[in-house]
């Protein structure tokens, strides 16, 4: 018997179909963001200029793409690394700007036809693809959004929450999948407002405007993103969780909540929201990230909190439908490729590991009170060999099992094609 069977032996003596564990999670779509590969600097603005509203990049690893050609080309071979259904994220300020298409115009202007190239990307390799307005580094935050006192700062970023809701339309008609809309600002102050209820009213009557724009609920997922706080709005943050959520609430036929396990306090943990929000929302869109002391944005690691993210997302029948999962962090200190492919292949494994857990007897037994036993399960799952399961996964996914095997054809496409970019 080889190791797979040997381990599958085991599992099954656990009650665990491991077929249908690997089927389950295989099936799954999770959307790998586009920014990770250029640290956030998209194709409609001033490569070199600083990041604004809250967010930031540090690192200068060599090789970061350039244009979409080249983002496009270290995405594929991310993509082609890594088990698993996936969908690409894109920011709205990844827009293609051609002499066919018109070329540039501002992000209250974009159209459908300036994505035509990422649709093409994704029909050509049946990927979906979830989108998001960009609501930083333009000349326009003054330095707020959708919360700005300034009524024609509002209406310009209105306008580009409109047009990215006909974008998102045509993604999912274009690519046959529901495309999730994310709609995030670092709208906030840095020192403490005179003034917390003004901006956040604002706010409120801003998205509702954008999301009067007509779509199919059905094939559009308008979400609604909270932060804490930011980098230059350390006190204040317009989108807190508590706005974030009632609105959520309160629009509830046309808009879901999303949950980034970096924009809390550091003493809470999504794990525990999803299945409180899944009580009262049909549906909820996650980014998985990993929050050092804040919302850092690193490489997505097989640690406790993602492990726990994930088994609440199979607990919960989460991995059906109900929660929307991607990816989002952009570390510029390492080689860009790798750090797409160790998240998503960590969010992969977490994943499969929640799969392969005997749930239902867990449950039953706490159901029962027999929380002795419980621990006892619990704990026996998290030392039977899943080494052997992600391999034989791997290998039915036509993708390397063995990470120093995809860690050799990144270093090689580093040193053909990344470190020739100067």
């Amino acid at each position: 018997m080889d190791r797979f069977e040997s381990a599958k032996a085991r599992y099954a003596a656990m009650g665990i179909d491991v077929d249908a564990a690997m089927a389950r999670v295989a099936a799954a779509p999770v959307a790998l963001h586009c920014w990770q590969g250029d640290d956030v600097k998209g194709f409609d603005g001033d490569p070199n200029a600083a990041l604004t509203g809250g967010i930031q990049t540090t690192g200068n690893y060599p090789g970061r793409a350039r244009t979409p050609d080249e983002l496009m080309a270290d995405l594929d071979l991310a993509l082609k690394l890594c088990p698993g259904t996936k969908k690409i994220n894109i920011h709205a300020c990844y827009a293609v700007f051609t002499e066919e298409n018109g070329g540039w115009v501002d992000r209250d202007k974009l159209e459908p036809k300036h994505f035509a190239k990422w649709v093409e990307f994704c029909k050509e390799r049946g990927l979906g693809a979830d989108f998001n307005p960009t609501f930083f580094s333009h000349p326009k935050c003054d330095p707020l959004t959708l919360s700005s006192p300034n009524k024609e700062t509002r209406d310009f970023w209105i306008e580009h929450g409109k047009a990215c809701i006909r974008i998102s339309q045509y993604l999912a008609e274009e690519l046959g999948q529901p495309c999730v809309m994310n709609i995030w600002t670092g709208d906030g102050f840095k020192d403490i407002p005179a003034d917390r209820m003004g901006p956040r009213v604002h706010y409120k009557e801003s998205i509702e405007a954008i999301l009067e724009e007509p779509f199919d609920f059905n094939l559009v997922k308008p979400c609604v993103e909270s932060k804490v706080f930011g980098i230059g709005v350390e006190a204040y943050t317009a989108g807190s969780a508590e706005f974030a959520l009632s609105f959520a609430a309160m629009h509830k036929d046309k808009c879901i909540p999303l949950l980034d396990n970096g924009h809390y306090h550091p003493t809470e943990v999504v794990s525990d929201k999803i299945p409180a929000l899944l009580a009262f929302f049909d549906e909820v869109a996650l980014h998985v990230t990993r929050p050092i002391r804040w919302d850092s944005d690193h490489v997505v690691l097989l640690d406790d909190e993602t492990k726990e993210i994930c088994n609440e997302i199979v607990r919960c029948g989460g991995l059906e439908g109900p929660v929307k999962i991607a990816l989002d962090y952009f570390d510029a200190s390492i080689n860009r490729v790798a750090a797409w492919v160790i998240g998503l292949r960590n969010t992969q494994k977490a994943l499969l590991m929640a799969a392969l857990q005997p749930v239902e007897r867990m449950q039953k037994l706490q159901n029962e009170g027999k929380f002795t036993e419980k621990m006892m399960v619990m704990e026996a799952a998290k030392t039977m060999p899943f080494g052997d399961i992600w391999e034989k996964y791997c290998e039915l996914q036509g993708v390397p099992a063995c990470d120093e095997c995809w860690f050799k054809e990144v270093m090689k496409y580093e040193e053909e094609i990344q470190l020739k970019r100067v």
